[in-house]
């Protein structure tokens, strides 16, 4: 390797280091000004935004696991943010709706990272779309992470499914498996398309 190549190569780490950072920051900042991690915020945003529903499918609308969402609605129950309750036709589900402290919580905690990422990324041109996509799963793959399970989530936040363990900054989110962060950017259209 001569050295530009090195110097691309440290510019590529810095960069990396950066976003990582970013990521890191806003985490923080969510946690020690709201008391939310981000899940918990993804989670509260759902349930606010389209109201009362059963907890497999606000699980699946979140793509975080049943496990992993029932010990984020446990710490949002304690805090009075969400209510759960027994459906009234069949008392196997469980239904769990925001409370008025979880909706004036929402509105004035600040928009997700992954919200602004996503507008600007909506905003490129398809093939800039497909090149920075074809670039990070190099990364990802270059890193050895290909097996990483992760949900679209730009945040920290370690939820695990035990109710027991309080929020946390870092660590990985448990998602269900076979479940990709690619697919649910939001995104106008899956990458590669063309519109019609």
């Amino acid at each position: 390797m001569v050295a530009s190549d090195m110097e691309v190569c440290d510019e590529v780490l810095v960069c990396l280091k950066r976003i990582t950072r970013a990521i890191d920051l806003h985490s923080r900042r969510l946690v020690e000004r709201y008391g939310l991690t981000v899940p918990q915020l993804i989670v509260l945003k759902e349930l606010t935004n389209h109201g009362e529903m059963p907890v497999g499918r606000l699980a699946a609308a979140v793509s975080l696991s049943q496990a992993t969402v029932t010990g984020i609605l446990h710490r949002l129950k304690l805090r009075q943010l969400v209510v759960t309750n027994r459906d009234q036709t069949d008392r196997r589900r469980v239904l769990v709706h925001a409370t008025q402290l979880g909706a004036d919580t929402l509105r004035d905690a600040p928009s997700l990272l992954q919200e602004r990422f996503v507008s600007e990324f909506r905003q490129l041109e398809d093939w800039e779309q497909t090149l920075i996509l074809s670039s990070l799963q190099r990364v990802v793959t270059m890193m050895e992470a290909e097996r990483i399970e992760a949900a679209p989530v730009l945040g920290g936040g370690l939820e695990s499914g035990s109710p027991s363990e309080g929020p946390s900054v870092s660590g990985e989110l448990a998602v269900e498996s076979g479940k990709t962060g690619v697919a649910n950017l939001g995104l106008k259209r899956p990458l590669g398309t063309k519109e019609s």
